[in-house]
């Protein structure tokens, strides 16, 4: 792994008072890599300064980030599958919910990527996603509740954990959005039911189409196919709800193919 930190490459410790440490008060984003090159980066930053604005801290500079981002992959493998994560938090403060005055902290790491799995076992968790909390739609380090989730599920045999929201209504993945068919229509959860706004959510809506629509839970175990989509695994079928099969069909199949044609025409779609 490479791993920059407030302009200093090969740097990997931070304060123990980072804020992003000691409450969680931070935001991040994760961007493909293929053969050292980043994928959609621009989307990226876009919602990297959408979190941090959301969250109250002050607008990340895309300048220095993308220096940084530079310097990492100059200095990094060009793996044919890596990652890039990029956080952003509050930096140094006191032992409390206060920001200390010192600035904030921006942290670049860069590393492999394991393929995914060709097709996923999800399980839906009992805990919903809170769709009217402050922290909807934003991408922060307050990852507790997915990390509880993802355990769950994989301690049931799936690979991602799937969440309902307050309205009972089918919401997201621990690191993915969901994608199923409906009588023939590609649907996806909206973004008003809480689910995070993925970049590859949105290049499947712009290069594929799909509904957004708010869809009960209970729609994903009935659904004719579904699949995830995320940055590191693009669009994954699901095979397994609950330990349901649930055939790969042709619009699944559609949608990666198309996907996987047009992300090769442009790294900065």
């Amino acid at each position: 792994m490479q791993v920059w930190i407030n302009g200093e490459l090969g740097r990997d410790t931070v304060s123990v008072f980072d804020h992003g440490l000691t409450v969680g008060d931070g935001v991040f984003d994760t961007v493909k890599l293929v053969r050292g090159e980043p994928f959609a980066l621009t989307r990226h930053l876009k919602r990297l300064a959408f979190s941090a604005r959301g969250l109250g801290l002050p607008e990340p500079d895309e300048e220095f980030v993308r220096a940084g981002v530079a310097e990492v992959l100059a200095a990094a493998e060009p793996w044919e599958l890596g990652r890039l994560r990029i956080s952003y938090t509050g930096g140094p403060g006191p032992l409390g919910s206060d920001r200390g005055p010192d600035g904030t902290t921006t942290i670049v790491i860069a590393g492999e990527q394991k393929p995914f799995p060709e097709t996923a076992a999800v399980q839906v968790v009992p805990w919903p996603r809170n769709e009217r909390g402050p922290l909807t739609g934003l991408k922060t380090t307050s990852y507790a509740d997915n990390v509880m989730a993802l355990a769950y599920a994989k301690e049931r045999g799936a690979h991602e954990a799937i969440f309902g929201n307050l309205a009972g209504n089918l919401c997201e993945g621990t690191g993915s959005n969901v994608f199923l068919v409906l009588d023939g229509r590609l649907v996806t959860p909206t973004l008003d039911g809480g689910c995070l706004a993925g970049v590859t959510r949105a290049l499947v809506l712009e290069w594929i189409g799909a509904e957004e629509a708010d869809v009960p839970l209970e729609a994903l175990r009935d659904a004719e196919e579904a699949f995830l989509t995320s940055t590191t695994r693009d669009v994954q079928p699901i095979s397994l709800v609950d330990g349901k099969e649930l055939p790969v069909g042709p619009l699944t199949r559609k949608a990666q193919e198309i996907f996987a044609l047009r992300s090769a025409e442009r790294a900065d779609p």
